[in-house]
């Protein structure tokens, strides 16, 4: 297994604008949102933070915290948000090992539960991640599944 490189963008701020521009080509959020809330995360504005995954110095695999991920349960807060891993990259273990990076640094801050959407079944179970509801995504017209990490 290769040496990946797994950090939170507070042990690299360097590396905002580069993530901003990475998460926003997956995900086709413009890259100002992301780099808003990454800024309110490096200036300690919250705890909501942004974790990467490099393979020397390119970005394979990321994911941040925000607080709602476009859906209707605004009760259900903070959300993991935005998890990539590229393609070649899958099924290495990169995305599990980022996604108890982000449980870890969020009870080490007294932020828990955590909750994320996903249309993905199966793969979030493996990690501690529990079922609970289904929620209304902002402008869909169906209903995605929400999980918690307690």
């Amino acid at each position: 297994m290769k040496n990946y490189k797994y950090i939170t963008l507070r042990q690299n701020p360097d590396l905002m604008n580069t993530a901003a521009e990475w998460f926003s080509s997956k995900w086709g959020v413009p890259k100002e949102a992301y780099a808003e809330c990454m800024q309110d995360y490096l200036s300690h504005k919250n705890e909501y933070g942004w974790y990467l995954c490099l393979d020397g110095d390119r970005i394979v695999s990321g994911m941040g915290v925000i607080e709602n991920d476009f859906h209707n349960r605004k009760d259900l807060s903070p959300n993991v948000c935005a998890v990539y891993t590229e393609e070649e990259y899958r099924c290495q273990g990169i995305a599990g090992k980022l996604l108890d990076m982000v449980v870890d640094d969020m009870k080490s801050n007294g932020i828990t539960p955590i909750y994320l959407v996903t249309d993905h079944i199966g793969f979030y179970e493996k990690y501690g991640w529990e079922f609970l509801c289904m929620v209304q995504g902002d402008g869909e017209d169906d209903m995605t599944r929400m999980y918690i990490h307690r």
